[in-house]
């Protein structure tokens, strides 16, 4: 283990991890990858599936979201049914370095906006998560990144103060609201970019 202060290292999964694209799912569904696009941006896909993170049910995410739009109603449920196509595989890199910094001695933990209802597949299909310490799945605890509540169950969890801990995280908003509670952090862009940065700080 490297003379850096830090013990365990935090991963989020949506983006990190393993890859998540609605499209993917959607493809099948429009001729156009910009039609996907359009109609994520009409139903403000985003903010709708943060609810679920948020640990509203789907069934209820969808009815909702269906009365607003009824012409969509077939699209909005598609989501849910054929979620598991949203998940394009484990980014690649990710989990070699995930099983380095585990072999050098570090403790590891996950960090997700996530369903509750949906996690469990993921986790079920991708053995790689059995080599996490611990996580904490954002619908399960009903609160989602960047709060700040959300990072301070994290801290319980790992029983270590921030400055021992590391977040890696691909958006912005939650790497900032983590440097604001002490943590140190990466902003994640690919395996090789991190690999580099952790190695330039000396944890692999």
């Amino acid at each position: 283990m490297s003379n850096s202060s830090i013990r365990a290292v935090i991963f989020d999964f949506g983006g990190v991890l393993l890859g998540w694209d609605p499209h993917n799912l959607y493809r099948p569904f429009f001729k156009e990858p910009q039609q996907i696009d359009q109609f994520l941006a009409e139903i403000d896909f985003p903010e709708w599936n943060k609810q679920q993170d948020r640990g509203r049910p789907f069934t209820e995410g969808v009815a909702e979201l269906s009365a607003r739009f009824p012409q969509h109603a077939e699209l909005i449920r598609a989501y849910h049914e054929h979620w598991e196509n949203s998940i394009t595989g484990p980014v690649p890199g990710m989990v070699e370095i995930l099983r380095a910094l585990k072999a050098a001695g570090y403790a590891v933990y996950g960090l997700s906006n996530w369903s509750a209802e949906t996690f469990p597949i993921a986790y079920q299909k991708y053995d790689f998560f059995q080599l996490l310490d611990g996580y904490i799945i954002s619908g399960a605890v009903r609160l989602v990144k960047p709060e700040p509540a959300i990072f301070r169950l994290t801290l319980e969890m790992t029983g270590r103060p921030a400055s021992e801990c590391l977040l890696i995280d691909d958006a912005a908003a939650n790497v900032v609201a983590a440097r604001q509670l002490g943590f140190q952090t990466i902003l994640f862009r690919s395996a090789p970019a991190l690999e580099a940065e952790l190695r330039e700080i000396g944890l692999l």
